[in-house]
């Protein structure tokens, strides 16, 4: 999936392609994370430049695939931290793979990230502030084959 369609995609598109997409495996490693904040505009690659400098970079799941931890800060610190597991999506009801900070993190303990495989090693991921859809995100893999083959 290329980076500037999905950051020109409107809310309707990018739930069609989490709807049509299917839960993956769950990732291993560090995934570099892209904010699509602004879609469809023409601010939408700067506003996610800048939100990587920031705030957030991404975020590193365990090697059993079971928690992870943000990339937060200029500095890329690993913090707030999130289980991780298999449940049906607020949006479909549809299997997706949960990350849930309401156990981990008194900061984030409202969030609740959703993701699904878009493409190799590439996810689309939502955000819920309580019910709320607050957030959506793109997680790219760069070493996806070494843990995608042992899932």
């Amino acid at each position: 999936m290329d980076m500037d369609r999905l950051l020109a995609m409107s809310r309707p598109e990018l739930d069609q392609l989490f709807r049509t997409s299917p839960a993956g495996e769950i990732p291993r490693g560090e995934g570099r994370g892209t904010v699509l904040l602004a879609r469809g505009t023409k601010v939408s690659r700067a506003a996610a430049a800048l939100a990587r400098l920031l705030a957030w970079q991404g975020k590193v799941f365990a090697p059993d695939g079971k928690e992870l931890r943000n990339r937060v800060t200029p500095f890329g610190l690993r913090a707030v931290k999130a289980e991780v597991y298999r449940d049906g999506s607020r949006l479909d009801g549809a299997e997706c793979t949960v990350l849930d900070y309401s156990r981990t993190s008194l900061l984030a303990h409202r969030i609740r990230d959703e993701i699904r495989r878009i493409g190799p090693g590439v996810y689309l991921g939502l955000v819920y502030w309580g019910r709320r859809r607050v957030l959506d995100f793109v997680l790219n893999f760069p070493d996806a084959d070494s843990w995608a083959t042992r899932a």
